[in-house]
């Protein structure tokens, strides 16, 4: 039997290891200074009467592992820009034998044809598995989505069954309808072999659906924050049995304004839980939320915690003024444009609209995704847009993360985001699975105050930087109007799609 298969012929079993199940003592110092009192205060104020004890520490270290030496390991660690902090810190991984997931977890990874461990999973998934809290910073599309995933089907697999009225076993917090859909498609997958059953949990559709599988049972639930507190108010589902925290994109679901909400759904989730916080970035606000969540958390950062753009994007910043916008666009378009799928962002729904129309006017084979389109109706763009059908899709930041379109070859920013952060994600969406891409952006006199970090970015990923954007990094006007710069065939060489 896998050391992970800890079912025995009793369904409703589970092992007993007292030391490291859930309502242990904690130990006498935590994340950002919390005392055992914090600990026990914020115990106290929730009702753990007839909640189980629960089992989360599953992790038992290789022998190719333990006989690594701490010279091996710091090798390892730095050769992959792993970096680590906490109290004994588990050794990194090197392949999925190391880890020894249960078969019926390693047969979906060989059908998913992974050959290795990605950084985040190398060293995450022994730090998940041992059952303590754990603070991920990675950029999206480093395999962060399974290395909190599959320690989820492990942890799942070691608790009591569910009993008829009980909620979720496993809460997955996310802070786009497209990202906990796809988040869901992964927990479907892995979890099947061993009958875990999921559900997405997000606004915009028909709550019938939703509610029907939470009154059935399902041991993972993936939500966005809004409509899951509309289910729990209503009284569909309680989270009375989560012991399994995720808050995925914790830096853009506060972005996006949700820290009231995140307050509200952890304050319903014993304090005994083990959650684990993901973020692409780590300002002070992830940070202030992960100091008043997480108790004495390992931390694991890969790369550098500074915000650095994917060195497989070749990055082109211009100069336009406002007025000339679409004119370069369609210049732009009428270069590249060769059948590959293409991704232009906006800053408005109602300019995504605008935009959208103006191009189909000119020919262009162009539809929007955007917060204000059905469910239904985004589903329907995303399909076209994956296809091929339509291989040109304008999009608000809905669309910067959680949307993992394969062969995306070009990213636009037509308007240039709000915050480095998002820019970051958004050209983002190329260059994905170690393939190359191209982000084209427009830079306008109103943008000037985010010159200097954008140089920054840029000149770490060794891309150009333009006269025009090094002046107005110093603080110089913007150049006055004109044309795009010539690249070799230069813009407007092509012919519209046809």
């Amino acid at each position: 039997m896998n050391r992970y298969d800890s079912r025995s012929g009793d369904p409703a079993s589970y092992r007993d290891r007292r030391s490291d199940s859930g309502l242990a003592a904690p130990s006498t110092t935590g994340y950002g200074g919390s005392s055992r009192r914090d600990y026990e205060d914020s115990s106290n104020k929730f009702n753990l009467d007839g909640l189980p004890h629960f089992e989360k520490n599953f992790y038992t270290e290789s022998p190719s592992v333990r006989a690594m030496t701490d010279a091996e390991v710091n090798d390892y660690r730095q050769r992959r820009e792993i970096t680590v902090e906490g109290r004994d810190v588990p050794k990194p991984v090197k392949t999925f034998h190391d880890i020894g997931f249960p078969e019926y977890v390693m047969q979906e990874i060989k059908k998913a044809g992974f050959v290795e461990p990605t950084p985040i999973q190398s060293q995450g998934w022994p730090m998940a598995l041992k059952g303590r809290d754990l603070i991920g910073i990675a950029e999206t599309g480093s395999g962060k989505t399974l290395a909190y995933l599959l320690p989820a089907i492990v942890h799942v697999n070691a608790q009591p069954i569910l009993e008829p009225g009980d909620g979720p076993i496993v809460l997955v917090l996310a802070p786009t309808r497209e990202l906990a859909v796809q988040i869901q498609q992964e927990a479907t997958k892995f979890g099947a072999s061993s009958r875990i059953k999921s559900t997405c949990i997000y606004g915009g559709v028909p709550k019938g659906p939703q509610v029907r599988d939470l009154q059935k049972g399902v041991e993972i639930v993936i939500a966005t924050p809004g409509r899951l507190i509309d289910m729990l108010e209503s009284n569909h589902t309680n989270l009375r049995r989560v012991t399994y925290l995720v808050l995925d994109e914790a830096d853009r679901m506060l972005d996006m304004g949700f820290d009231p909400q995140i307050r509200k759904i952890v304050s319903q989730i014993r304090p005994d839980r083990q959650t684990l916080y993901w973020s692409a970035t780590w300002p002070k606000e992830v940070e202030q939320l992960a100091r008043q969540f997480l108790y004495n958390p390992y931390k694991v950062i890969i790369g550098s915690p500074d915000l650095k753009a994917n060195h497989a994007i070749k990055q082109h910043v211009d100069i336009v003024p406002e007025k000339q916008k679409y004119d370069k666009l369609v210049k732009l378009l009428e270069d590249i444009m060769d059948g590959s799928r293409i991704l232009i962002f906006m800053d408005t729904k109602k300019g995504c609209d605008q935009i959208t129309r103006q191009l189909r006017m000119d020919g262009w084979p162009a539809l929007s995704i955007h917060g204000d389109k059905s469910q239904a109706e985004r589903d329907w763009v995303l399909s076209e847009f994956k296809s091929g059908k339509s291989p040109i899709m304008t999009a608000t930041d809905v669309a910067a993360r959680g949307l993992d379109v394969k062969d995306v070859k070009y990213v636009i920013n037509y308007d240039f985001p709000g915050s480095l952060e998002d820019y970051v994600h958004r050209i983002g969406r190329t260059g994905r699975a170690g393939a190359k891409g191209t982000a084209y952006t427009f830079f306008t006199a109103a943008n000037a105050r985010f010159a200097k970090e954008l140089i920054t970015i840029l000149e770490e990923a060794g891309q150009r930087v333009s006269p025009e954007l090094a002046a107005m990094g110093r603080g110089a006007p913007p150049p006055p109007a004109g044309g795009f710069r010539d690249r070799g065939k230069g813009y407007g060489s092509g012919r519209p799609w046809s």
